[in-house]
This record gives structure tokens, sequence and C-alpha cells, in this order.
């Protein structure tokens, strides 16, 4: 399995993307291995009905091979395919009539709970009781604020992909990370720079 994901890492994202816009069915394959997990970890966190956020996937997916000859050439293929993913579930929430009837992506809440384990850190002055803690202070934050996070520090997006993920503008996105930030520094009194670490292999 290491082996298998070292190979795909070998391919950067946009060779990968312009052979599949030219019809490149391994390509293809390749990119579907590359990032479904991911994709699925973050429908999980957005919808709570498991088969459901696995079908949006696989029909995002299905939707890129067949409009492949429309696709745009210049884009983050990571992000692209993020967002895809929360604009489908976004349309499953206003089908489904969960929540109140819109086409706006703000309507969909971030579910994911955070689970930091004791085990990964390395550090003598962080007790059990203080990561319980720590997890209640993450999983605390106002949901925009957390999906704001996760996806800065555990997709790796930049401010600006956030915004557009989240369809507001830079600076509010901006805010967003911020305002999480400073709560968490705030209120942790241990090194925050192992907070970072953490957001980027929690959940």
């Amino acid at each position: 399995m290491k082996t298998k994901f070292l190979q795909l890492k070998t391919f950067d994202d946009i060779t990968l993307w312009n052979n599949l816009k030219d019809g490149d069915e391994k390509s293809f394959s390749m990119l579907f291995e590359k990032y479904y997990a991911d994709l699925v970890s973050y429908g999980n966190s957005l919808f709570p009905y498991a088969e459901k956020v696995q079908d949006c996937v696989q029909d995002v997916f299905t939707d890129i091979w067949v409009y492949r000859n429309g696709l745009q050439s210049s884009v983050v293929v990571k992000a692209y395919l993020l967002s895809s993913v929360r604009k489908r579930i976004a349309r499953l929430h206003e089908r489904d009539r969960i929540f109140r009837k819109s086409t706006s992506t703000d309507t969909v809440a971030f579910l994911l709970e955070f689970s930091v384990e004791y085990d990964l850190i390395d550090d003598d002055t962080v007790t059990k009781e203080k990561v319980v803690y720590l997890n209640n202070l993450l999983n605390n934050l106002p949901a925009r604020q957390k999906e704001a996070l996760y996806l800065r520090y555990h997709q790796g997006l930049s401010v600006e992909q956030i915004a557009e993920m989240l369809d507001v503008n830079y600076q509010s996105a901006n805010n967003l990370l911020h305002r999480g930030l400073l709560t968490l520094r705030k209120e942790w009194k241990s090194s925050f720079s192992l907070i970072l670490f953490l957001f980027s292999t929690a959940c």
C-alpha cells in the first residue's frame, strides 16, 4: 500500500489533470485513488450519511470524466475536488430538505469532530487531561471556524481557496482562521505549535 501511495505522489496533479482532459483513463484512476479517501472524509464532515457521501464523491469524478473536454487546465486539483464535493453535498441538503431551501453552500454545517490522540503527542508536559481539554476547545469552535481550520491545516488549502470554497471574500476567510486560532491560543496554555501540528493529524 505504501509503495502504491509513493507511486501516486510521483505524478504531479496538473499532469494527471491534463492527461485526464485528453482522455487518459489511467490518469483519471490515479487521481481518484489519490484523493478519494480525503474527499469522503471531508464529505462525512458535512453530511451524516456515509453511503450518500460516497455517492457524491463518485458522482463528482463521473462528471469530471464525462465533461473533461470542458475542464479548465489551470486548476488546483485538490481544491477543485473538495469544492466540487461541497457543492454537491449542498445540493443534496437542499434536495432532501434537511436545510432551508437555498442554492448557497453556506447552509452546509461542518459536522466533523476533531479527535486528537494522546499517543501522537511527544511532549511530557501534556497530560491526558490536557488532551481531553484540547479536544473540547477544538470541537467547541463555531462550525465555520472549525471548517476553515480543517481546510487550512488538514487539507493544506490557501486562504484564497478556502474563501472560494466557503463562498466568502478573502478577508472573511482570513477572519475565520484568525478568530479560531485566537480562541485556541487564548485558552491553550501549552505549546501553540503543537495545536497546528495536531490539526494536520487529527480527525
